[in-house]
């Protein structure tokens, strides 16, 4: 049977739904007196092509065709690996300097420049610990790569004794560049007497050997390391450093005072080197963040909800720019897998995406609700009509209109751009980042904020230099316009007539206010005023009024609400309860809504749907809600026999007490493995309720 024919038919009968799966394993037994078939190779008569399975299943109630279901899979591919190439871009900008001075500080060191001290690395890596192993990976390539040596990395695990220690040394070096079968061919080839694997000769003759200049020990979490094993390790590496090439490296999550702290005088007097920070990983994130969001080839898009959540986790722990990766590429993943207008994100959605369920599921959109609502108030019931009725006409209409959704959207990230670095040179806010922007601007709130305020206000006080930074900073689109091209031109006229030593100043200037000062009744009275300005600052205000009134025209037509856009739920990902259900689920609720309503799940044999405790019940609800009625310590044979009464009371004389009992120790049983009952200490025939519900 053809595996996604069948995957197909069983979507259709809403399997996708049910709570309970049955396995139905395919018998292979033959029939009573078949003779078993001889085992040989065969060659199938009709070789059908396999087809590159994916983990995406079809949607819209399993009648959604292969090809969409294949658009949608290619379009998050595709577009993910263009995000990962932008977030890779970003790890290797933001540890190459921290590299170079790094390789730098490495290749410069030497027995003789250091006196007899070992080169020591110390960098301190705060929240972006995930940094210090890309870092380490990348020295160890370089070194590699011009055949100067390598790294070796230790974790705190790999130090359990010195002599695991030197160990674990000695192998990681040799395995680095030869592989493991290099370094058992290394141990037994060698000439001479035959040394314990802890011995330093070994890594002394493999140097020799292999002409290696620079070998970087990096010690990961220095911080767990045991103090006394990590100061006889210096000691015996000190005694080598003649012979070895050694440059320690040091990661650091504390400070460099704490982890001096830990070792004697006498062994930090054996160091000498240098000190390195790398930057912490919220700037890396929101480096990230921007990336993703701003990028002027943009497709799709996270939402305000989303964006919410995924700089709460940030900002309530640690996260690494890894993990904030991983993360937004779980988001991007939930709406391919589970939304059917992602399809039409796909290069080929024009000529392979048309079907009549997808159209049908494009008219229950509540923004085409709207769009045929807007159209009905320009008069437009013929565009109405065609909508409704003619499938080809709202596939093409809805291509059409995500383009120019699209289009909107990154217009909207281009002014959030803008504001931010009009605002950090202004320096008009300190304490606000691309996110706290990007959020505003996603729930449609950034053009009535704050932000926006300070930035018009701002507008008008800028000097004739700091205008024309605030001209650079405009968007591509607006720079284009005929009316800021006209502006720019008299702009630049202005300053090349100006004959004064400064900049030109407009009215709103404070250098162009005057405070006077009067006395009225023993009072000081105070007054603003105006001076009396020259011609070429009244004509410079003239040209900021209309900077002005140009930036907030633009700012208020393009910062619209991503919600308000025709299918917008196709290139914009905004759930209501976002990650936040997936990654801090709560599975206690529902298991204690299961037990104490359970025909909240179950489908009810009888006509009526009882509120109170019934024997129609599951035996574990029934103990259950028995259970929630006591106090912090019951009785067992008290619960018994409430337990007994309900099955009692409905089936009478036809009550089996075995049976019941065993229903009875079987729901004890669940109890206790859900941990909500337990034996008590304090009595032998009493049970210790250890959970109440909702708390």
């Amino acid at each position: 049977m053809d595996l996604d024919t069948e995957t197909q038919g069983v979507a259709k009968d809403g399997s996708n739904t049910q709570g309970v799966y049955i396995y139905r394993p395919a018998t292979s037994a033959k029939a009573h007196g078949e003779r078993p078939s001889k085992r040989r190779k065969v060659q199938p008569e009709n070789k059908e092509q396999k087809i590159e399975s994916h983990p995406f299943v079809p949607l819209l109630d399993g009648e959604e065709n292969e090809s969409s279901v294949e658009l949608r899979y290619n379009a998050y591919r595709l577009l993910w690996s263009t995000q990962e190439s932008k977030i890779q871009e970003i790890l290797d900008d933001v540890d190459s300097e921290v590299l170079e001075n790094v390789l730098s500080f490495v290749r410069s060191t030497s027995h003789q420049t250091y006196d007899g001290c070992i080169p020591t690395a110390l960098i301190t890596v705060g929240s972006n610990v995930s940094s210090l192993g890309r870092l380490l990976s990348k020295l160890n390539d370089q070194l590699t790569a011009s055949e100067e040596g390598g790294v070796v990395i230790l974790e705190s695990g790999d130090a359990p004794n010195l002599k695991a220690t030197l160990k674990n040394i000695i192998r990681a070096a040799v395995t680095n560049t030869e592989g493991n079968d290099g370094y058992q061919n290394f141990l037994t080839d060698r000439e001479g007497p035959r040394l314990l694997g802890y011995d330093l000769d070994l890594l002394g003759d493999y140097v020799k050997r292999k002409g290696i200049r620079k070998l970087v020990v990096a010690f990961r979490d220095s911080e767990a390391f045991d103090p006394n094993i990590l100061t006889d390790l210096l000691s015996l590496l000190s005694s080598w450093f003649d012979r070895i090439p050694f440059t320690l490296l040091f990661g650091i999550s504390t400070s460099v005072e704490l982890f001096e702290g830990r070792l004697p005088r006498s062994s930090v007097a054996l160091l000498r080197g240098r000190y390195f920070e790398i930057h912490g990983a919220s700037n890396c994130v929101d480096r990230m963040y921007e990336r993703l969001q701003a990028d002027q080839n943009g497709r799709f898009w996270l939402g305000r909800n989303i964006t919410g959540v995924l700089f709460e986790k940030s900002n309530d722990y640690f996260q690494t720019p890894e993990a904030f990766s991983r993360t937004v590429k779980y988001a991007y993943m939930t709406h391919f897998f589970a939304n059917p207008l992602a399809m039409l994100l796909s290069d080929e959605a024009s000529v392979r995406g048309q079907q009549g369920k997808l159209c049908e599921a494009i008219r229950n959109l509540p923004s085409f609700r709207r769009f045929c609502e807007h159209l009905l108030d320009d008069a437009s019931t013929e565009q109405v009509r065609n909508l409704l009725e003619n499938d080809e006409f709202l596939f093409q209409q809805s291509l059409m209109y995500m383009e120019i959704g699209q289009r909107r959207m990154r217009d909207i990230f281009q002014v959030v751009k803008t504001i931010y670095l009009c605002l950090k040179s202004m320096d008009i806010r300190r304490t606000f980042t691309m996110a706290d922007l990007s959020i505003r601007a996603l729930s449609g709130e950034l053009q009535d904020s704050t932000y926006m305020d300070d930035l018009l206000r701002g507008l008008k006080t800028l000097d004739s230099s700091k205008l024309e930074e605030f001209l650079a900073f405009m968007p591509q689109e607006l720079i284009d316009c005929p009316e800021v091209q006209e502006i720019k031109k008299d702009f630049r006229a202005l300053v090349q007539t100006n004959q004064g030593t400064g900049p030109l100043r407009s009215e709103y200037d404070s250098h162009n206010s005057i405070v006077a000062a009067t006395v009225v009744q023993q009072r000081v009275k105070l007054s603003k005023s105006k001076a009396k300005l020259p011609q070429q600052n009244i004509e410079y205000t003239k040209v900021i009024d209309r900077v002005h009134a140009l930036s907030e025209r633009y700012f208020v037509e393009t910062l619209v609400r991503p919600q308000d856009l025709f299918l917008h739920e196709a290139f914009l990902l905004d759930m209501k309860n976002p990650l936040k259900e997936i990654f801090s689920p709560r599975p206690r609720f529902a298991i204690e809504r299961a037990l104490a309503n359970p025909f909240d799940y179950l489908i009810s044999m009888s006509d009526r749907t009882d509120a109170k405790i019934s024997a129609r019940q599951p035996a574990t609800a029934i103990l259950y809600q028995l259970y929630l009625e006591s106090g912090a310590l019951v009785n067992v044979y008290d619960l018994w026999q409430a337990f007994y009464a309900v099955f009692e009371s409905e089936q009478g004389d036809a009550c089996d007490e075995l049976m019941t009992m065993t229903l009875f120790y079987r729901a004890v049983s669940e109890l206790k493995a859900l941990g909500m009952l337990k034996s008590s200490r304090k009595k032998v025939d009493h049970a210790a309720k250890s959970a109440w519900i909702g708390l």
